[in-house]
């Protein structure tokens, strides 16, 4: 049961660590909206403040409203993980690492809102002029974390047929 609850801390943990750190990074040596080109015509990195979700999703100024329903559904999101990761059945541990990427995700952008009142976004992949909404580490672990359950749901429903 205990190695259940390592698979989820310690790289909620990491992913925290690294998410902060860097963002720190970017807030003391970046003003907003600078852009530094790191593989032309593909790669920059940049400091903007996102209000909204991942990936720019919901940032325009939704005023007290957004940002307090951003929170409160960040803290459901995180309430929820916990709840699965305790309902895990013993045979189910290979899911609560991609649960612990989330977790660490979730807590570093929730760490940032309360803190800033917005989240640092910094890293701006684009072809020519169309970029990709520009997103952080913290919203790459939950990215990935979520492909990691996904795979894991499948590959596990086709195991038991």
């Amino acid at each position: 049961m205990r190695k259940k609850y390592h698979l989820l801390i310690w790289p909620a943990l990491a992913v925290l660590v690294m998410d902060q750190i860097s963002k720190w990074a970017v807030l003391n040596g970046f003003q907003p909206y600078e852009s530094i080109p790191v593989i032309k015509g593909l790669f920059n990195l940049i400091r903007v403040h996102n209000r909204g979700m991942a990936f720019g999703i919901m940032n325009r100024n939704q005023g007290a409203f957004g940002f307090y329903f951003l929170i409160l559904a960040t803290l459901a999101a995180i309430v929820l993980l916990l709840y699965w990761v305790r309902h895990l059945k013993q045979n189910e541990v290979g899911i609560t690492f991609g649960l612990g990427l989330i977790l660490g995700g979730a807590i570093g952008n929730l760490v940032d809102r309360v803190h800033l009142g917005s989240v640092v976004d910094f890293l701006d992949f684009h072809l020519g002029s169309h970029h990709w909404p520009a997103f952080n580490l913290a919203d790459s672990a939950i990215t990935v974390g979520t492909i990691w359950v996904a795979f894991y749901l499948i590959f596990k429903s086709r195991h038991r047929s």
